[in-house]
């Protein structure tokens, strides 16, 4: 009997994947419970068993497609049985704007040689780098002389020219719709506070402890005294989450991911060390399971190792919100009429002003500065 493969919810908000890889061709035998597919979703890559062992007869969704999830992907019998009838789907491909961005465009030579021009207005649209077909001829059936050439140059605006063309998938693609749902649905607002990183930096010496350690244990005992920071918006209800799961930005070459540190209240410096080490191994290997990058309640996203002091994050969906953090630098600093060097570091704190005011969000970055600044953090 045929048996659908079709593409798995992987969470309740899931409403699309992407089909990566096929481990199997059409026409092999597959044995039931053993990878067949491997889909992407909501960041997460996922391999997909077989539901039932025959022969994979029909593969119905290319690699690079998305697909909405319950939608049949594959289909599964035995070698002789005929699957005509079945109520599947026919053959799905890639989209137009996929199918271009995978056409190599013809070279440039090869364009200009189909345009009917004079050789001297060849010449010159080489020495100019003038497409020719965007040129349109003055001579007889409609033949590109070199006057046409010499006015186009001069009229012409300035257009940059494409070098790569890639298609909007995969990571990119759930970065780009979940970043934008948050930016067109929660008034985003923010709050900096400079941190003296004195005393942390001397810590990251003595135990060799990152700065986003010590960032996620000092956030998390901040969002303890601060609860509605480590909220959602769920309709007309704010729930007020009870862990306090950390998710850390980490930049891949596919695209952003925000694996997560669950209970992190609950965790010490160096289960947080552990932690956090496996998640950046399992980034780099492209091995985050699903678990990995769900049930965040607040995120924390870095640019300080590229020299950044500052930025504006965008709060990542449904939290309420993020920490932007700079890099720690040797300033100037003026205490009690004295001007001394420390170590200081800029906070920034985006929030869902539909969840929380300004006031209580500043009152959220004060104490994670004095945890930070009096290396607190280390009690637990």
């Amino acid at each position: 009997m045929a048996t659908k493969v079709v593409m798995p919810r992987l969470s309740l908000t899931m409403k699309e994947g992407t089909v990566v890889q096929w481990f199997k061709k059409e026409g092999e035998t597959v044995q039931k419970g053993e990878p067949l597919v491997e889909v992407l979703s909501e960041k997460v890559t996922y391999d997909v068993e077989a539901p039932e062992s025959g022969v994979l007869r029909k593969i119905l969704a290319g690699e690079g497609l998305d697909v909405p999830v319950d939608q049949v992907i594959g289909v599964i019998a035995a070698a002789d049985e005929s699957i005509a009838g079945k109520e599947l789907q026919a053959p799905l491909a890639p989209t137009r704007e996929i199918e271009k961005a995978l056409i190599p465009a013809p070279k440039p030579d090869e364009a200009i040689e189909r345009i009917p021009a004079s050789p001297a207005a060849r010449k010159l649209a080489r020495e100019l780098g003038i497409d020719l077909t965007t040129v349109r001829g003055s001579g007889s059936d409609g033949r590109i002389v070199e006057d046409d050439v010499r006015r186009f140059a001069e009229q012409a605006t300035s257009v940059p020219r494409v070098r790569e063309v890639k298609p909007l998938a995969g990571i990119r693609k759930t970065t780009a719709e979940r970043l934008s749902f948050s930016a067109r649905t929660a008034p985003h607002s923010t709050v900096i506070m400079e941190v003296d990183m004195t005393n942390a930096v001397k810590l990251r010496l003595e135990t060799q402890l990152s700065y986003m350690e010590m960032l996620i244990k000092a956030a998390a005992k901040a969002l303890q005294k601060h609860p509605a920071l480590n909220a959602t918006l769920d309709g007309e209800q704010i729930k007020i989450f009870e862990d306090i799961n950390i998710g850390v930005a980490m930049a891949t070459e596919n695209g952003l991911v925000v694996p997560v540190v669950e209970n992190a209240e609950k965790k010490s410096l160096g289960e947080i060390s552990s932690a956090l080490k496996a998640l950046i191994e399992k980034t780099q290997q492209g091995k985050l399971a699903r678990r990995d990058v769900t049930g965040g309640t607040f995120t924390i996203t870095n640019l300080g190792m590229y020299g950044v002091d500052v930025f504006i994050p965008i709060i990542n969906p449904p939290e309420t919100a993020i920490l932007g953090v700079g890099r720690v630098a040797e300033k100037p600093v003026a205490i009690n009429g004295h001007v001394t060097i420390k170590h200081m570091m800029q906070l920034s704190l985006t929030y869902d002003h539909r969840i929380v005011d300004g006031a209580p969000a500043a009152e959220f970055l004060q104490t994670l500065k004095q945890i930070l600044e009096t290396s607190s953090f280390k009690d637990s």
